[in-house]
């Protein structure tokens, strides 16, 4: 992909966005590299990671539960708008 400015329509404004973006994005990483090298305090305990695990697990069983009745709804019609029919009047 070019970024030639004659084939592309990002134009001034969507540049500035991109390296805007892109500036927060290294800040954000910046902080957070610097967070993470200088923890302090105490080991989390083994409990800890047991909660931790656990809620990962279950958010992911919850999140996944709730797309595959999505796409059930969708595939068989039960996100169509509901019609009267014309028979039963």
């Amino acid at each position: 992909m070019s970024l030639n400015m004659n084939q592309s329509k990002l134009g001034l404004g969507g540049i500035t966005l991109i390296v805007a973006l892109v500036a927060i994005l290294v800040a954000a990483l910046w902080f957070a590299a610097g967070a993470w090298l200088n923890v302090s305090g105490p080991p989390m305990p083994r409990i800890g990671y047991i909660a931790m695990i656990l809620g990962i697990f279950f958010s992911l069983l919850i999140g996944c539960g709730l797309m595959v009745l999505v796409f059930y709804s969708s595939r068989h019609g039960y996100d169509e708008p509901w019609h009267a029919d014309e028979e039963h009047e």
